[in-house]
This record gives C-alpha cells, sequence and structure tokens, in this order.
C-alpha cells in the first residue's frame, strides 16, 4: 500500500483524492474505478504498481530522496489534519520538527519586501521557529536565506518533481536548504514545473504550519492562496504592512484591514508562536545608523541621489558610502544602487 501511494502521486489531483478517501476500506482500484477514474489511467497505475514501484525507490534514494507517508513519524503531523493532505512526500534532507512558520511573498519582491523576509527568516530561526517556503524568487529565497544565514532550520515545498530544481537559479540554494533541513513535493521524478502544480502546493506550505505570514503580495499574487488555505485551516494568518503607494503592498494590507494580524517587529510572529522563547540577545532591527535621514530602510538610492539629499559633493557621498560598506551599514546591489545593511548584529557576530 505504501508503494501504492507512491506511485499514484502521480496520478491528478482527483484520482489521488479518491483514494485517500476510501484507502483501507475497498481495494485501491475498484475504489478508483468506482469513482469514474480512467481506464487507461487505472492500467497505468496496476502495471506500475507491479513494475515500477521499486525502480521508483531506487531512483530516489539515488537522488537523496525518500518517500514519507502519512503513517510515517515525520510526516508533519499538522498537514494531516488538512481538508486534502497528500497521501505522501518525497524528502530530501529531515522535515522539521517543532513549531514552524510559513513566509510568503512577491516573486517581484521590493529590497523593502526581501530585507523583512530575511529578518524575519534570521529571527524566527533564532527563536527556534523552522521557516517553510517554496523556494520562488523573491521573499521566498530572501526568508530560506535568512533562515540559513542565522544557522537554523528551513525547508522548501516545491511544484515540481524532486530531480527539477525550480527556478534553476536557485540549484545552490536547494542545496544549502537540504543541507540545514529538507526539500519537499508531493509530485514524482520527472514532473514539470505546470502552473496549477503551484496553488496546490500552496495548500501544503499552509498545512506543515502552524501560521503564515505574507511580506508583500500583489491583488492576485499566490501568496494570497497560501494565506486563504492557512484561514481556511483555521491557521493564523498574519501580514507585513507597506506603503500605499507600492502594488507589493495591496494584499497584506487587505489581509490586515480583514483581520490578519499586522508584523510590527518578528517579535509578532515568535510570541504568537512560542510566548516562551528567550528574547534574542542583540535583537536585530531595521537599523539607519550613520545613514538616519539620507537611506531609509527598504530605500535604494543611486550614490547621485544620495548625495543630492544630503546636499554634500558626491566625491564626499562615495567615500562615505565605501566606508560604509567596509563596516557593513551599507550594501551595493547589483545595478549600482545603495540599501541599508538592515540588521544590526548582535556583539561579537561576524559579519
Amino acid at each position: 500500500m505504501q508503494r501504492l501511494g507512491l506511485l499514484l502521486a502521480g496520478l491528478g489531483r482527483r484520482e489521488r483524492r479518491a483514494f485517500a478517501d476510501g484507502a483501507g476500506t475497498v481495494e485501491p482500484f475498484d475504489l478508483l474505478r468506482r469513482r469514474g477514474v480512467a481506464a487507461g489511467v487505472l492500467r497505468t497505475a496496476e502495471e506500475a504498481s507491479r513494475r515500477e514501484a521499486p525502480a521508483l525507490l531506487e531512483k530516489l534514494d539515488r537522488l537523496g530522496w525518500h518517500w514519507v507517508t502519512p503513517e510515517s513519524e515525520e510526516f508533519p503531523e499538522p498537514l494531516g489534519h488538512i481538508s486534502d493532505p497528500p497521501l505522501g512526500l518525497f524528502v530530501r534532507g529531515r522535515l522539521p520538527g517543532g513549531p514552524s512558520v510559513a513566509i510568503v511573498g512577491s516573486r517581484k519582491a521590493t529590497t523593502y519586501g526581501r530585507q523583512v523576509a530575511d529578518l524575519l527568516g534570521r529571527e524566527l530561526v533564532a527563536a527556534g521557529i523552522a521557516v517553510i517556503s517554496g523556494m520562488a524568487r523573491g521573499v521566498d529565497a530572501a526568508a530560506h536565506r535568512g533562515a540559513i544565514t542565522a544557522g537554523g532550520v528551513t525547508a522548501a515545498v516545491w511544484g515540481t518533481g524532486p530531480d527539477r530544481v525550480y527556478p534553476r537559479e536557485h540549484a545552490r540554494l536547494a542545496e544549502e536548504i537540504a543541507g540545514s533541513g529538507a526539500l519537499v513535493t508531493e509530485y514524482p521524478p520527472g514532473t514539470p514545473p505546470r502552473r496549477y502544480h503551484f496553488p496546490e502546493r500552496n495548500r501544503i506550505l499552509a498545512g506543515m504550519t502552524a501560521a503564515t505570514v505574507v511580506v508583500e503580495a500583489a491583488a492576485k499574487s499566490g501568496a494570497l492562496v497560501t494565506a486563504r488555505f492557512a484561514l481556511e485551516e483555521g491557521r493564523e494568518v498574519f501580514a507585513v504592512p507597506g506603503s500605499i503607494l507600492s502594488p507589493m503592498s495591496v494584499g497584506p494590507n487587505t489581509l490586515i484591514s480583514l483581520g490578519a494580524q499586522p508584523v510590527l517587529t518578528p517579535r509578532t510572529v515568535i510570541d504568537a508562536l512560542k510566548p516562551d522563547a528567550t528574547p534574542v540577545r542583540g535583537e536585530r532591527q531595521l537599523d539607519a545608523g550613520p545613514w538616519n535621514g539620507l537611506l531609509g530602510p527598504g530605500e535604494a538610492l543611486s550614490a547621485d541621489e544620495i548625495a543630492e539629499r544630503a546636499g554634500r559633493p558626491i566625491a564626499q557621498i562615495l567615500a562615505e558610502l565605501l566606508e560604509g560598506e567596509i563596516a557593513g551599514t551599507v550594501l551595493r546591489q547589483a545595478d549600482g544602487r545603495y540599501v541599508l545593511a538592515h540588521v544590526r548584529r548582535a556583539a561579537g557576530e561576524r559579519l
């Protein structure tokens, strides 16, 4: 039955649900047949159950993945209670235990969104809370990297098969995530990144965690789909407030207006999930430092723009920016603009 469930993961969602709803009470293929599953699909699954399961398990092992069923102690306990749980999970690494939070947001995140996601990733893992996200560009990647930088546990839920890193440029990030936590997908090897997989993936993101934090999201963002799943399953939803002038703030600001708890600092989330967590010594926070009034949190400005704002010669500003880069108070982006190195590090912590 365990191997059959693994193979059925390759069927459509309707067929998987038919199997899950009646597993243990009726012979599985009879059940699928009664539910109207196409004869060709059934023949494929029956043949696979006899011949392909051993080969698939062997392939997974070579890739460094294993199959985790709901009966396993490793299976995330909260995920088993959602209305549409997966038949199992393909996992590389070790699924986190204990409290966890989903951090989600736009692939087209602003500097502010990436900074906040990184900050949340760092602070939550420092408090013993695992960070779960989708390894997408923008907010997801920043949250994972923040958690990894702080030496904590993070997991990425994919919308592709175990052998399909998506997006491709995150191959190195995937390796780092697997080393600190886990890569997770319900789709079998060979599954490409189809559009409808990501809303399906989002239910697992929300289902694995006690709460979801939306950092930035446009009006029709997939992050709002994750928030909806979380609300439907009775999980907490947090949202990071943003500028009313930014389209990336429409989603979280709307969630707040509908009752989501605004994230004013990382402690907002930590106190909700781990009220007994010891405050992090020298807790990081947004800090303009010597750039106060010249470069604000979330801003990205060129040297010319900073010089104009300061009313000082560009040569002087460039010298100060160089000193700031060396000291770790500002960062120069690939486009040449400067942003705050947005965390004040604890005493003794290396840059």
